[in-house]
């Protein structure tokens, strides 16, 4: 994804305070710079394609600095061409910086958040827009709180599935292409392209608009995916999974989540199945696993029945 200067300002209400025309330059890593031996003159391994975050130390820093020190040292980085710097609440912005922003066109922002809180929110905007994505084929819900990716060959009847679930007061992520990325080692997030939000189409209906149908409500922009449901044709002859005993995981990233294989024949519910299933997974997250139990209940019955049988 391109991310420029001026997507930061819309996104997270920055102010341009100088550098109107770095708005147009590219952000092109996640890591941030926080100048520090590079104020000190040191700018060999400064990495130019990072945004630099000022907060109260290097303007501490820069204060301790003679005046002309001080201005050949933020030249040096500006001349680099940094996508753009951005101050904490808590700094005042220099005149020389708003001088040499305009100078060498490298943005000068400022922010409403203390230093550590504008390095949290920055750090997890530019890995949400810059970290790297997949897409697959399928529906993604929000099922009671869990996002549910719903896969499967085309004409299997996803789409028809979600829209039966979105009747019963489910939430629509993205219908058709899932476009997935790893926010957090074990934390994948699902989201619809642009161009796709909000809308579902339905073989024979067509493409349906669910908020104009449903509200609101009705759809959400991304959901934490906690488990895959794959809906396939009844295979004669093949054993599906009568207990639930043994969890199948898939894997995207570095981090795998829970499958579940629901086989589709005529007359089966398929809305209900799926919304079954994750809430299934969802007690399992809370410690509840109706197959291991019902197995641990048979297995005592079992060892009680031996034991009366030896007794007598």
């Amino acid at each position: 994804m391109k991310l420029k200067v001026k997507h930061l300002i819309k996104d997270l209400d920055l102010k341009l305070v100088s550098g109107k025309e770095g708005l147009e330059n590219s952000v092109t890593v996640e890591m941030l710079s926080r100048p520090g031996v590079e104020l000190a003159g040191f700018l060999e391994f400064f990495d130019k394609e990072r945004l630099i975050l000022i907060g109260s130390k290097e303007h501490h820093f820069m204060n301790l600095l003679p005046p002309d020190v001080k201005r050949k040292r933020i030249e040096d980085i500006m001349l680099q061409k940094p996508p753009a710097i951005i101050f904490s609440v808590n700094v005042e912005i220099e005149d020389m910086f708003i001088e040499l922003g305009n100078k060498y066109h490298v943005a000068i922002l400022k922010s409403h958040n203390r230093t550590t809180a504008l390095s949290s929110t920055l750090y997890a905007y530019l890995h949400a827009k810059l970290a790297q994505r997949i897409s697959v084929h399928g529906v993604l819900l929000d099922i009671h709180g869990m996002g549910t990716l719903i896969m499967g060959k085309s004409g299997i009847g996803k789409s028809e599935t979600a829209l039966e679930l979105i009747k019963r007061g489910h939430i629509l992520v993205s219908d058709d292409r899932v476009d997935i990325f790893e926010a957090a080692h074990g934390v994948l997030i699902g989201s619809a392209p642009k161009i796709l939000e909000k809308y579902i189409e339905v073989r024979g209906i067509g493409i349906v608009d669910v908020v104009s149908m449903f509200g609101a409500g009705a759809y959400r922009e991304n959901k934490k995916i906690r488990l895959v449901v794959e809906l396939e044709h009844w295979k004669k002859g093949k054993q599906y999974d009568r207990l639930g005993i043994e969890t199948q995981m898939v894997k995207y990233f570095n981090t795998e989540i829970a499958k579940v294989t629901i086989p589709v024949l005529p007359g089966r519910n398929v809305a209900t199945l799926v919304e079954s299933a994750a809430m299934n997974q969802k007690l399992k997250f809370l410690g509840y696993n109706a197959a291991k139990d019902l197995t641990e209940a048979v297995s005592k019955k079992v060892r009680g029945q031996r034991k009366d049988e030896e007794d007598d």
